[in-house]
């Protein structure tokens, strides 16, 4: 199907999704996208010439992308977390940059997820175990509406790598309100799960 035509499908479900008598607009209004919307110009190709693309609260962010320090750094994380899982003998899969649907607006392509879906499609947040952003330029990001998010979704724990300062902001407790446990860890030290058993990885590997 033609992107046109898929893009007017979006805007189609959009407007449907919403009451029947819809108030008479004499100013201009933000249009904010569902996931389905997303999905359908995700399938549209709409984002193919994008390394990652991520909704959150209705609105669509892009990069082209990762250079080589914060690409390294995940990939080393990702493979010695991968490691410890199968050590402890864990039904847990971790993937890198997989879609995780954490409302109706809201998408995100956390750089590891740790879940137990087996499932096609993005991965429900209730099926998440552990959510971890590499962060250079994003930490702000990371640290403000993605933890946000990513609490009020559920998500039990949530590391944050601060690559420019060599820490692990390490979160757990989460509730509609943000998450009410915080350890600051430097890369230095063994970096441990709060909520897996067993899960614990020497922070050194982030930096190589």
């Amino acid at each position: 199907m033609a992107r046109r035509a898929l893009f007017k499908m979006a805007l189609l479900r959009y407007f449907s999704g919403m009451n029947a008598a819809a108030p008479i607009l004499t100013t201009p209004r933000k249009l904010g996208l569902r996931v389905e919307d997303f999905l359908l110009l995700n399938d549209s190709g709409a984002f193919d010439d994008y390394g990652k693309t991520e909704l959150i609260d209705g609105d669509i962010y892009v990069m082209n992308a990762q250079f080589s320090k914060h690409a390294g750094a995940k990939s080393r994380l990702a493979f010695a977390l991968t490691m410890r899982l199968r050590e402890i003998g864990s039904d847990l899969v971790l993937m890198t940059e997989v879609a995780v649907r954490l409302n109706g607006d809201s998408m995100p392509e956390p750089d590891i997820v740790i879940h137990r879906w087996r499932g096609d499609g993005p991965v429900p947040a209730d099926w998440v175990a552990l959510v971890v952003e590499v962060a250079d330029t994003t930490l702000d990001r990371d640290l403000g509406r993605k933890s946000d998010l990513y609490a009020a979704a559920g998500i039990p724990e949530y590391w944050v790598i601060d690559l420019t300062e060599g820490r692990a902001l390490m979160h757990e407790f989460p509730d509609a309100d943000g998450y009410h446990g915080q350890l600051d860890i430097l890369l230095t030290e063994r970096l441990n799960s709060a909520t897996i058993a067993g899960l614990e990885v020497e922070g050194a590997v982030v930096t190589g």
